[in-house]
């Protein structure tokens, strides 16, 4: 019998939407990173995507949706963005735009709108695993959820970790 999860915002909005979503808690390990869910649930880390919150020089937060495996390159991705720099915010910072704790933030049902950005090779996977809005939990959906739910905009930052 698998364990019930309590719903998140993020799945509220899943459900609401109708978005056929799978559910996938595993152990959550502090600081374990996508690699870590990735390993002990069977997963390439390339299929499990972090949500993370960054900002620009002006402070404004804004969502990278990136393969676990890889890192992103905040050149890159500040120059097809249109910013003069981007970098991570700070844990509590990105706590308080999203809503939800750093480990367990997903880009679904954050609390304030943000604009989303998604590595375009997350695109090409006929499924991913991304945070389900608490620590240790996945949801597994089509990539093509984060356009139309998100408005993702495509970029092109990888950078190999």
């Amino acid at each position: 019998m698998a364990k019930h999860i309590s719903e998140t915002p993020a799945t509220q909005l899943l459900k609401a939407k109708q978005v056929v979503y799978t559910e996938h808690p595993y152990e959550y390990l502090e600081h374990g990173g996508a690699q870590h869910s990735a390993e002990v649930l069977g997963f390439d880390p390339f299929m499990v995507v972090k949500t993370l919150i960054m900002q620009d020089q002006n402070a404004k937060p804004l969502v990278v949706l990136m393969h676990g495996n890889r890192q992103v390159s905040t050149k890159n991705l500040a120059r097809q963005v249109g910013a003069k720099s981007v970098e991570p915010c700070q844990p509590e910072v990105a706590n308080r735009h999203s809503g939800y704790l750093v480990g367990g933030t997903s880009p679904f049902g954050t609390r304030r709108a943000m604009p989303v950005y998604i590595e375009a090779s997350i695109l090409e996977l006929p499924k991913i695993l991304i945070n389900g809005g608490r620590r240790g939990y996945l949801v597994g959906i089509d990539p093509q959820v984060c356009i139309s739910l998100l408005g993702a905009k495509p970029v092109q930052c990888a950078l190999l970790a």
